[in-house]
């Protein structure tokens, strides 16, 4: 019979701390390692599931002119100087005298720089003083000449004087046979008195050229700019030794180089399957690399008359309808051959865009430009209003739009304003 009294009822209400087997019974843990896994689990599921920034790819805004409208035919080439030497000397020896340096505006004759000449003058001594001799040889041989004039004077009146003498019976015959002889020696001692003349001036015209080949010798050691032009490089240095071929060692051949920045004009290559879109006289569009902003306008000077065998190209002369002081020889060119003349509105620059950036919606014409809001990309639709075709390209305006713009490529419809976007890597 179960002991119902209050002592045995207090007796199962109190907590056996024991096992059965005598141990203390452990706590129950918590499992916290499955819990950290599920909410790592959950976070890189969430990071795997959220929406990614759409990949673009991106053009940029260009600054164009309407008159590339009428492009037909773009090619590269230089600016090149039509007139340009290598300023060198046909004298040899060392250069003493250097009046200029790169970038200096020369006029035709200006003396450039100065070779030693001390031989020439040297020269030009002994050559002076042979002239000087063989004038004194001349004034020599003119008054054998006068003297020869008197004998003759003197022998034939002693001639006539004789025959009249012998008319009378006054003189013999050898006496009159002897004025005769003596008339003859003085007629042939006046010939030779005048060829000494003539020798003598022969050799004051010889002793004169000499003198002369001297002077220009001593002219050839001053070197003088043969046109109006702008030195553009520095050969040599005083002190060099200057040789008109310049194959020995150390020496220099040309002076300076210099060319006429007045001659100035755009040698292309033209591709030979397109030679036929370009004619003498035809308008052209310049660009130079050093100029980005800067339009010029041609024509087409001429075209060589010969083929490039290896690269298939016929080189063709533009000339700068007006020239720019920045301009300079050697500079990178881009020429568009036009087919006609373009009007002074339509050489106004303009904005324009690859057609495929544009996007019609709600009857309007939009771009959405990419924008860079501190890490992220960031689309911006603008309203933009269409113009004229240029080429490849399409005339646009928007407030706030300028060249240099990024604007994606063939937007899909599920892209607007405001979205982040990654830029492609491929073009």
């Amino acid at each position: 019979m179960a002991d119902s009294s209050p002592a045995a009822g207090l007796a199962q209400l109190k907590i056996d701390r024991q096992s059965p087997q005598g141990k203390p019974k452990g706590r129950r843990r918590l499992p916290w390692r499955w819990i950290i896994g599920g909410l790592l689990l959950v976070v890189v599921a969430g990071v795997m599931l959220a929406p990614r920034p759409a990949e673009v790819r991106v053009s940029s805004v260009l600054q164009s002119t309407p008159a590339a409208q009428y492009a037909q035919l773009t090619a590269s080439g230089y600016v090149v100087a039509q007139r340009r030497a290598a300023v060198a000397s046909k004298a040899s020896g060392r250069l003493i005298e250097l009046n200029v340096r790169e970038g200096s505006v020369l006029k035709k004759g200006e003396l450039i720089a100065r070779i030693d000449a001390s031989d020439v003058q040297a020269s030009i001594g002994a050559a002076s003083a042979g002239v000087r001799l063989a004038e004194a040889g001349a004034r020599q041989a003119q008054s054998a000449v006068q003297q020869a004039q008197v004998e003759l004077s003197n022998a034939e009146a002693e001639h006539q004087r004789s025959l009249s003498l012998q008319a009378q019976g006054f003189v013999s015959s050898q006496a009159l046979d002897a004025a005769k002889r003596r008339l003859d020696a003085a007629r042939a001692g006046i010939t030779s008195a005048q060829a000494g003349v003539g020798s003598a001036q022969a050799a004051v015209q010889q002793a004169q050229a000499q003198l002369t080949l001297q002077q220009v010798n001593r002219d050839f050691t001053e070197i003088r700019a043969p046109f109006d032009g702008v030195v553009l490089v520095k050969n040599a240095n005083v002190g060099d030794i200057i040789t008109p071929f310049s194959n020995a060692a150390g020496s220099q051949g040309a002076v300076v180089t210099m060319a006429d920045l007045g001659t100035l004009e755009v040698e292309a290559d033209v591709s030979e399957s397109s030679l036929a879109k370009v004619s003498p006289g035809q308008p052209v569009e310049i660009t130079l690399d050093a100029l980005p902003g800067q339009r010029f306008q041609g024509q087409v000077a001429g075209i060589v008359p010969t083929v490039d065998r290896a690269k298939a190209t016929v080189m063709t002369k533009v000339r700068f309808d007006q020239l720019d002081a920045r301009i300079l020889p050697e500079m990178s060119a881009k020429v568009v051959f036009l087919s006609k003349k373009p009007a002074a509105d339509e050489l106004q620059a303009v904005l324009a865009v690859n057609p495929k950036a544009l996007q019609e919606k709600d009857g309007k014409t939009w771009l959405l430009r990419v924008k860079r809001e501190g890490n992220a990309e960031v689309l911006e639709a603008l309203d933009v209003k269409k113009g004229r075709t240029l080429g490849d390209l399409l005339e646009v305006s928007a407030p706030g739009l300028k060249s240099g713009d990024r604007v994606v490529l063939e937007p899909g419809p599920k892209l607007a304003g405001g979205a982040r976007v990654t830029v492609s890597a491929k073009p």
